[in-house]
Parts: C-alpha cells; sequence; structure tokens
C-alpha cells in the first residue's frame, strides 16, 4: 500500500494500514516528517521553530492514540483550565467542576466575567439546545452554517462575537457565517460537553519535528518504509485501477494508493484518465482554503505567565507561552485562524497588529517591543 504525503495524515494511515495486515510505503517529498505541523529552523533567529501552534484536545481520542504509538504521548502538558482575557481583571478560568457532564462546566463558567447574567444565558439556551439535538438533529444542519443556528437560539451579536467567534473559527478555521453548523456542533457536544476531560489541552513540550522521531523504526518495526525525498510525480492508472505512484526515484508498484497530500497537490498527480474515471476528482478545484497565522514573538522581559490566553472578541484568537529561550527570551506565540483578511498585509502590519491585541490582553506587555519576530 503507497501512502503519498508524510504528514500527520500520511503517517496515521501508515500505522492503520500495517494494523490491517497490508505493508505501507510512505512517500515524502521533503527531508523531514510532520508536513505542515513541523518546524524549521528560522535563519534570522537562529531559531528552530514550529509552523503553527498544534493544539491536542482531550477529544482527539485519534490523535491521542497516533502519538501513544509513537510512543511520544508523555511529550505532551495537558491543561484542564482554559484561561480568557478580561483586562483590566485577571483572566476568566474556565475548568470543569464536580458535576458530571454535561454540566461540568456550571460553576466556572457562572464565575465569567466578561460574560454577564444576560450573556450566560443566551450561551446556556444555545448549549441545551445542543444537548437536546445530539448527533442525529446535528446531522439535520449539514446543509446550514452555525451562524443561522445561533440566531435560532436567540444569540446576540455581541455574545458571538465575544464567545461563539472565538470558539469555532480556532477549532474548525472558519467564521461562523462560513462554517457548516454540524461541524461546529461537534465542537461543543464533543469538546466542550462530552466529558470533563475532553476540553483540555494539549501542548508539546519540544519542537513538532522531534514528535515524529520515532516513526521511521516504528514502520520498520511493521513491515512498513519510509522514503524521504521521494516525490511523487504521478498516480500509476492502467485505465482500470491504480497500480502504483510514478516518482522521481522510478515507479513504486501498490495495489492501492492513499493520498495524503492537500488537494492541489493530489489534483497534479492525477491523469485525465483517472479524472474521467472518478467523478471524486472532478470537485478538486472547487476545495478553497483557509490560511492559519502564526507569530513568534520574542521579549527581553517576562510578559505572560500563564500556558495560554484566549482573546475574546479581538483578531488574535490565541496567544501561547513557549517559554524562554536559550538567548532569556520569552517566547509567545500568537495564532490567528481564518485569517483571510491579513493575508495582504506585511509583516511589520501583521506584528503591529498583534502587538495591539497583545497589550490589550496582557498589561505587562504594554510598552514593550519584540526584540525579534517572525510570522508563519
Amino acid at each position: 500500500m503507497v501512502i503519498i504525503g508524510g504528514g500527520i495524515a500520511g503517517m496515521a494511515a501508515a500505522l492503520r494500514v500495517a494494523e490491517a495486515g497490508d505493508v505501507p510505503v510512505v512517500l515524502e517529498t521533503r527531508k523531514r516528517l510532520g508536513g505542515r505541523a513541523t518546524s524549521f529552523h528560522d535563519p534570522r533567529n537562529n531559531q528552530l521553530l514550529d509552523n503553527c501552534q498544534h493544539v491536542m484536545m482531550g477529544c482527539c481520542t485519534n490523535l491521542m492514540d497516533f502519538y501513544e504509538r509513537l510512543g511520544v504521548g508523555d511529550s505532551f502538558t495537558w491543561h484542564t483550565e482554559t484561561y480568557w482575557a478580561n483586562p483590566p481583571h485577571e483572566p476568566d478560568v474556565m475548568r470543569p467542576g464536580l458535576l458530571p457532564a454535561p454540566a461540568h462546566f456550571t460553576g466556572s463558567f457562572l464565575r465569567m466575567r466578561f460574560l454577564d447574567f444576560r450573556m450566560k444565558r443566551e450561551i446556556a439556551r444555545a448549549m441545551h439546545r445542543m444537548i437536546r439535538i445530539g448527533l442525529a438533529g446535528r446531522e439535520a444542519y449539514t446543509d446550514r452554517t452555525f451562524l443561522e443556528f445561533l440566531h435560532e437560539t436567540g444569540q446576540s451579536r455581541e455574545v458571538i462575537d465575544l464567545f461563539w467567534r472565538v470558539v469555532v473559527i480556532s477549532a474548525c478555521n472558519l467564521d461562523v457565517d462560513e462554517v457548516g453548523a454540524s461541524f461546529a456542533m461537534q465542537v461543543f457536544q464533543e469538546g466542550f460537553l462530552g466529558h470533563p476531560f475532553a476540553s483540555a489541552v494539549g501542548l508539546s513540550r519540544i519542537p513538532l519535528e522531534r514528535l515524529y522521531d520515532p516513526f521511521e523504526s516504528v514502520l520498520e518495526d511493521v513491515g512498513g518504509s519510509l522514503h524521504l525525498g521521494t516525490s511523487a510525480a504521478g498516480i500509476a492508472y492502467d485505465g482500470t485501477r491504480v497500480t502504483g505512484v510514478v516518482t522521481s526515484n522510478g515507479v513504486i508498484d501498490g495495489a492501492a494508493v492513499i493520498s495524503a497530500v492537500p488537494f492541489d497537490r493530489l489534483a497534479r498527480l492525477c491523469s485525465s484518465a483517472m479524472v474521467d474515471a472518478d467523478p471524486r476528482l472532478r470537485q478538486l478545484g472547487s476545495i478553497e482554503v483557509s490560511p492559519i497565522l502564526g507569530v513568534h514573538l520574542f521579549f527581553d522581559n517576562e510578559i505572560m505567565t500563564l500556558p495560554h490566553l484566549v482573546l475574546p472578541g479581538r483578531a488574535t484568537h490565541w496567544l501561547f507561552n513557549k517559554g524562554v529561550d536559550d538567548g532569556g527570551r520569552q517566547h509567545v506565540h500568537a495564532v490567528i485562524s481564518g485569517a483571510d483578511a491579513w493575508m495582504p498585509l506585511t509583516e511589520g502590519e501583521i506584528v503591529e497588529r498583534v502587538l495591539t491585541d497583545m497589550h490589550w490582553a496582557l498589561p505587562s506587555s504594554r510598552g514593550l517591543a519584540p526584540s525579534s519576530r517572525r510570522v508563519v
């Protein structure tokens, strides 16, 4: 079984293929694994930086299983508390309490100060609706946006801006008026309401690329093989079935091929005969993308003590505390999801926007400028 792509999807597929009794052969164009969820060496700062912040939640059971299979599950630090900026006050904390699911957040939710009582009643009404409709009700919203559901449940614009938007856009990478209601509901039904650990945030303590170091040996142990620096040029198709992959190093035969590369890359690998034979491939050109922006900032002073911070109602969605580097500088990683509106901006303009939000959320950062920066 030939798998094109050595990102998380490709690696996970390889382990499942081996579990099913087949022999996985993984092809990756680059010399490292991880795809877009990896690290790179920044020559400007001589730093190894992650492309973007990789977050695992307690409800992400398949991803947790993947890292356990690699033997790196203990490389994550888990946080059951979620911190929400509320200047000039201390951040509000959402944490599970003693009540059973789905009521485990009731106590901390009622204590959150950036939402008044009316807002909390609105949010509770929508949450109760999601609890009542369950999975079957969620599927009924497949062709509707989450904003339609929010309007149905009487959510005000202020509540949407302060609560729903930052959660949905962070999880789905689309705003509430763009994302399908069923996908956004899944975030809340399984991530917020499922069980007390479902919303826990797992953050890697090591650079992302090091999470995948054990993969090759794990793959070899199950009889598979990894080919780094091997670029797929096309999928071999004999007019009846796929027979393998044409690569920069020759043809690699396979009983089947799994594509674990982005849609535009897959489109370039498919011949016109394949597209004619498989109607699904004709839709590749209609897929759109939604960018995620990561901004690495280094400060000579400590400005953040919490592991992370949600910024409700702001253009920057999350701040992550990446610790102190070898030079004694604090590393803060800002994340903007669904960042289409940011794409035309220069690096300087992006950093200024992020700093405006950071100074709002972290009073200790006001008046300070980063000594180094990198936008990804």
